[in-house]
């Protein structure tokens, strides 16, 4: 499904498959590289590789059909309007999710500095949701999240993992690492990743 194959960035060399309906969580020490791996993937920096969607590389497509395919979402996500309704382009269709992720359905019309963290981090995930990708590169999604609201984006992404969507997900937490990927990714000060054993 989505495969990489020698992407190089900066001191990054990684190689690894991800198969349809997969989720692998990606561990390692703070600074290792993580994001700059989801963010080449998805070709929002330079990178040198290949990186293909069933076999189709990613360099055939104008990047904003890829980045649609292959979603990532920050840890910290941007905002580029005044109120949370302004970033969706279909609100009804978003709402359903913004319920299950433990958010008021009045929130669309919340200026955006009054969201706390854990409120952008969700509305993010929506936001990407909505667009029904392929492949979600998830970056620390639920880090600034209490345990309830962590859980139900868990319990969201492995709907979406069950109906064949491809996740990898950057975590520092070893027992969301196991609950969330059938595979878990370690990467190195090196800037490579190798399996660890579940």
């Amino acid at each position: 499904m989505l495969t990489v194959r020698a992407l190089k960035r900066l001191h990054l060399c990684v190689s690894f498959e991800l198969q349809g309906g997969e989720c692998v969580a990606l561990q390692g020490p703070s600074g290792v590289g993580k994001t700059l791996l989801l963010r080449s993937i998805a070709d929002l920096d330079p990178n040198e590789g290949a990186v293909m969607l069933d076999g189709r590389l990613r360099e055939t497509m104008p990047a904003p059909a890829w980045r649609k395919q292959v979603t990532y979402v920050a840890a910290e996500p941007g905002w580029w309007s005044d109120t949370v309704q302004e970033h969706f382009t279909a609100w009804d269709d978003a709402l359903p999710l913004v319920e299950r992720l433990r958010l008021p359905h009045d929130c669309a019309s919340w200026p955006i500095q009054r969201l706390s963290t854990g409120e952008k981090q969700r509305l993010a995930l929506v936001r990407a949701l909505v667009l029904q990708s392929r492949v979600l590169l998830l970056d620390e999604p639920t880090s600034a999240l209490d345990a309830a609201s962590a859980g139900a984006v868990e319990a969201l992404i492995a709907e979406r993992v069950s109906a064949g969507t491809s996740v990898i997900w950057s975590t520092h937490d070893d027992a969301q690492a196991r609950r969330v990927g059938s595979r878990v990714f370690l990467m190195n000060t090196g800037g490579r990743i190798e399996e660890k054993l579940m």
